[in-house]
């Protein structure tokens, strides 16, 4: 009886073990029938399967993979046509929700799991607004353009050039205000990597030791070594 307690006990550590690191991704598509649903993360620079489903009449499905560490994964919907939606996320141990919609994959996606997520989409909410702003003054730039207004175009090109500088800063205030988190240095290394090496260089500096030992903490620091020997040839 011992025995068989004791084993029973150990299966039960191992099983716990094994679960408390997967990442399961529970997604339902709303209007999707029949197609394959792909989770990738990227390995390496490569984009990489790590699970796939078949879906046929069923919406709701489920994806699983073992993860060390927070990071991002993408959903890719393959709609047995040449079209191809994607939905990113920050994803990490324990489960994480996807909710859409079959027509504008992407726009429809609501989701829940991780603490990075939740502060990344935060980030994503605020960028899309000073997006919107600037896809305004572009049609003004270009209605300048074509009506040949050079105060307007002069006005124009300005406003944009200060919607880009916004933007910069704000990933850059974004990712220092969030120090102790994965999406600081993700958010530097995919949003704003062709900025000064300086602004890059604020924000690898004040990564705490957890993140900056972390999968994208390590990329931020070989991407600056990297520009800073580039800068010194």
């Amino acid at each position: 009886m011992k025995k068989i307690l004791v084993l029973l006990l150990v299966t039960l550590i191992f099983s716990c073990g094994e679960s408390g690191k997967k990442l399961t991704v529970e997604a339902t598509v709303k209007g999707l029938k029949k197609g394959t649903v792909y989770l990738k993360k990227v390995i390496d620079t490569t984009l990489v399967t790590v699970d796939s489903v078949t879906v046929n009449g069923d919406s709701n499905f489920t994806l699983q993979t073992e993860i060390d560490e927070p990071e991002v994964f993408h959903l890719y919907l393959d709609k047995n046509s040449k079209e191809n939606d994607r939905i990113s996320f920050f994803g990490d141990k324990g489960v994480t929700k996807i909710y859409t919609k079959l027509e504008n994959f992407n726009f429809y996606a609501k989701i829940e799991g991780s603490k990075q997520q939740e502060l990344y989409q935060e980030y994503l909410e605020m960028m899309n607004k000073i997006n919107n702003k600037n896809l305004d003054v572009f049609k003004e730039n270009l209605d300048a353009l074509k009506n040949k207004d050079s105060a307007a175009i002069k006005k124009t090109e300005k406003a944009l050039e200060g919607f880009t500088k916004r933007k910069y800063l704000y990933a850059v205030n974004f990712a220092i205000n969030n120090k102790d988190s994965e999406v600081a240095p993700y958010i530097a290394l995919s949003e704003i990597y062709d900025a000064r090496l300086n602004l890059l260089d604020t924000i690898n500096k004040v990564l705490t030791p957890e993140i900056k030992n972390s999968k994208y903490g390590k990329q931020l620091e070989d991407y600056i070594s990297k520009r800073k020997a580039e800068e010194a040839k």
